[in-house]
């Protein structure tokens, strides 16, 4: 289970960064849908996978090169989905639980999801400033001149409007300016969405001022005064400041949702721009703020997607991709088919099990089902082909021939080849320069693989020996002085680099970005993260034990991180590596707060519900443990405390009161 999980979330963040780095998605909106409903599901039941997490953290992708970058004052978050009234339900049960309300019907503005690209537009001194796509939600592209040409755009806001706000909305493209633009010209956008990002994204702005775009604004950044008490009422604000917003934006309490939601669905086609659902917003924006954000999205907002399309078409073959840690995953080559205006080729198809439960066979006619712009999900095999017979999933790594085991009770088929195999050494390569990772910009996947090939790269450590090569580099086909000279200035720039990007991009297994960040703010320098590490080595060592009682990691995370440094050829890369960089430590934006790098343990009944004390806790830079040691520094305690109470007071631990953490955090005021 932990191998499908791993994959799911490899094949996730694979999708992110070609839906919104590339405008070229590589799945529909169902099958990513589906992955990261199954990657969903297996969190839930097991619940120790969760600091692996990190492709369901993921936000688009990092801004393209040609563009300048934009850091956002305040992250471009994405949203979770439902696709039932039964998961709306559970979305709204889950604000309840996390703010310990009791059945009270919870207050949304409703809004039709736009299919189209986020953008981020901040005003200074209530003029016009920039503009920024999202990328990957923290930086994003700086599309200032493109987003200029919108004539719908306010440049000044009025006198009640804060100096300086960031106002986030959507760019569009209609149904009608689409086809209008097909028919103008011989390149074929595949759907709305596709156009719109592509005209957004040009160099020249001049084209973009040709092509028709439309935006609607429906959300806040940071911003320098408050400016509602509702998203209602902000809203209302936009519209007088000459915003367009989407008339269809609706008021609802939480029991007429399904019913606005099937209207919606069933009106959707008669609209001039293309949805893929309704968004339901928390209208109480100190609601919002308490309940904060998980991950990749925030808790007090959700999407409700609506149900998938579908096609037929036949399977041409099944491919094996080899991923870094030797995983074999199969993929679906299809007959292009048109599902919903979108042409797609290429389908999961999960593993060798997934495969033999349908019986699905190269030559079949399979249905497909697709709920946005990107690849399909196989269904189910409509009719079996001519002269088919089962497929035999390989037992030997397509890419280097080494044997291919399975692993008792495992899902995932593996190759053996380790190092020895181009593959992997190649994907590792591949992760250790994207994004979120050393993002080093010129180092893409076919230039890796071109170095690889060359003899050019063999380890990580040799792409910072890569700048020595400039010269020879420069000579090779498709590079030149100027291309040379700027890798060379990538790879210098990734010399130093924060602790969190640099332990992700180990490539350690079930080492995301979110169990980065953990285990960097848990240890705070690098000397201080691998001396631990080669501790917890040993079984039942004090390294060992409180590794795995960090919030969020486990025993089970422990285990591979254990493995990861008992191994002699990932230390002498460590070792390579630090020869090269400067790894700086994790640092806190709460530094000031009394919390600021604090291990906290929370034992007993708190008047706040647990999981907003823990949010609350890790906001303010806390550490929050789930056991009880020396260098435990606060044991909050609430009612009916038991063992771990005990213990704290065995030992000598500073025992707080709820009420006592609650100053510390700031939270006197807070009414639950």
């Amino acid at each position: 289970m932990r191998q499908k999980f791993t994959r799911l979330l490899a094949r996730i963040a694979e999708a992110n960064a070609a839906y919104h780095g590339q405008d070229t998605p590589l799945m529909t909106d169902a099958e990513y849908d589906q992955l990261r409903r199954e990657a969903a599901e297996i969190l839930a039941a097991h619940p120790e996978y969760a600091a692996a997490a990190a492709a369901l953290a993921d936000i688009g992708a990092k801004p393209a090169p040609g563009f300048a970058k934009l850091l956002h004052a305040s992250p471009m978050l994405s949203l979770d989905n439902v696709f039932s009234a039964a998961e709306f339900a559970e979305f709204c049960a889950r604000i309840r639980r996390f703010l310990g309300l009791d059945a009270t019907a919870l207050h949304f503005i409703a809004e039709p999801k736009i299919d189209g690209l986020s953008i981020s537009l901040t005003y200074e001194n209530r003029k016009f400033h920039r503009a920024a796509t999202r990328g990957d939600g923290t930086e994003g592209e700086d599309v200032t001149p493109n987003i200029l040409t919108l004539q719908s755009l306010p440049k000044t806001l009025p006198m009640d409007a804060p100096e300086r706000i960031e106002i986030r909305g959507e760019i569009y493209m209609t149904k009608a300016d689409f086809l209008a633009l097909n028919d103008s010209q011989a390149r074929q956008f595949a759907n709305p969405r596709n156009a719109a990002a592509g005209s957004l994204r040009q160099l020249d702005s001049s084209i973009t001022a040709r092509r028709q775009l439309s935006m609607f604004a429906y959300a806040q950044g940071s911003s320098s005064a408050p400016v509602a008490a509702t998203h209602g009422e902000y809203l209302e604000k936009l519209r007088a400041w000459g915003f367009t917003v989407n008339p269809l934006s609706t008021r609802l309490n939480e029991p007429a949702a399904p019913d606005f939601q099937a209207h919606i669905g069933l009106t959707r086609g008669d609209l001039p721009y293309d949805i893929d659902g309704v968004v339901y917003k928390i209208d109480d924006l100190a609601l919002q703020s308490r309940l904060g954000f998980a991950g990749r999205a925030p808790r007090w907002a959700v999407a409700w997607k609506f149900p998938a399309e579908r096609a037929s078409t036949r399977l041409e073959n099944i491919e094996i991709q080899v991923g870094r840690t030797g995983a074999l995953t199969p993929r679906a080559q299809l007959a292009p088919v048109n599902v919903g205006g979108v042409i797609v080729q290429h389908a999961t198809l999960h593993n060798e099990d997934e495969i033999a439960r349908r019986d699905i066979r190269i030559g079949d006619l399979v249905e497909l089902q697709r709920a946005g712009d990107v690849i399909p999900q196989i269904l189910r095999v409509l009719q079996r082909g001519p002269a088919t017979t089962p497929y035999l999933f390989p037992t030997h790594c397509p890419a280097c021939g080494s044997l291919a085991m399975r692993e008792p009770g495992e899902v995932i088929r593996r190759c053996t080849g380790g190092l020895s195999c181009p593959a992997q050494i190649t994907e590792r390569l591949i992760h250790f320069c994207a994004r979120g990772a050393f993002d080093i910009e010129g180092l893409g996947d076919k230039t890796i693989i071109e170095f690889f090939d060359a003899g050019l790269l063999k380890s990580v450590a040799d792409i910072f020996t890569l700048p020595e090569r400039e010269a020879e580099i420069a000579l090779r086909d498709g590079w030149g002085k100027t291309s040379a000279a700027k890798l060379t200035a990538a790879i210098t720039a990734r010399r130093t680099i924060p602790l969190p990007r640099f332990i992700f991009a180990l490539g350690i297994r079930r080492i995301g970005e979110n169990n980065a960040k953990l285990l960097a703010r848990h240890y705070g320098s690098y000397a201080n993260w691998r001396a631990h590490m080669a501790q917890a080595v040993i079984i039942g060592s004090d390294a060992r034990l409180e590794l795995g009682s960090i919030s969020g990691i486990g025993p089970a995370i422990a285990e591979d991180l254990a493995a990861f440094f008992a191994e002699p050829h990932n230390l002498h890369t460590l070792d390579a590596l630090e020869a090269h960089l400067t790894i700086t430590d994790a640092t806190s934006s709460t530094s000031d707060s009394p919390l600021a790098g604090k291990t906290i343990v929370f034992t007993g009944t708190l008047t706040m519900a647990r999981p907003e004390a823990k949010a609350c806790a890790e906001a303010l830079g806390a550490k929050v443990t789930e056991s009880v040691s020396k260098k435990t520094d606060y044991i909050i305690l609430g009612a009916d405390a038991g063992s771990k109470a005990k213990k704290a007071a065995e030992i000598g631990l500073k025992i707080l009161s709820e009420a006592e953490f609650r100053e510390l955090a700031g939270l006197q005021s807070l009414i639950v």
